[in-house]
């Protein structure tokens, strides 16, 4: 069984970021200096609300600033969304974020897991370690065939 970490653990990093309106829903933008904390074009693993789900953190067409457009069920959902129900548009209106509001996004294992919440809550998570390179290289291997 996983272990339980919360939020305000000091193992884990939290960092600020910005939820903004996009024409398809809503992205959040993670500030230049915090970079260093996420994979850039990478699916990793983003709790909402307990549910662990998917998504990509991706370099903002300008500038260093990063961005998480979106989150979906499935690791392959993420690569390809094409009509995939984009599950932070729902966690969004659920929490009251609106845009130019803050989401704070917990680095919980750093380029494997994270976890969103909004300002002024505690959440608890089930940490655990992330695979190792040779398990996910033959994961990577079998979703290319």
């Amino acid at each position: 069984m996983a272990d339980r970490i919360s939020s305000d653990h000091p193992s884990v990093q939290t960092v600020r970021s910005t939820c903004t309106e996009t024409a398809t829903g809503v992205r959040l933008e993670v500030p230049a200096d915090e970079r260093d904390a996420f994979p850039t074009d990478e699916v990793v693993r983003i709790v909402l609300d307990g549910d662990e789900l998917f998504g990509r953190v991706e370099r903002a067409l300008t500038g260093d600033d990063l961005s998480i457009p979106a989150i979906y069920e499935t690791p392959d959902q993420a690569r390809d969304p094409s009509g995939a129900p984009d599950r932070l548009v729902d966690w969004a209106d659920d929490h009251g974020v609106a845009a130019g509001g803050s989401v704070l996004v917990d680095v919980i294992e750093p380029e494997f897991l994270y976890g969103l919440r909004a300002p002024g809550e505690t959440v608890y998570y089930d940490a655990h370690e992330p695979p190792s390179d040779s398990l996910s290289d033959i994961a990577k291997d079998l979703e290319g065939q």
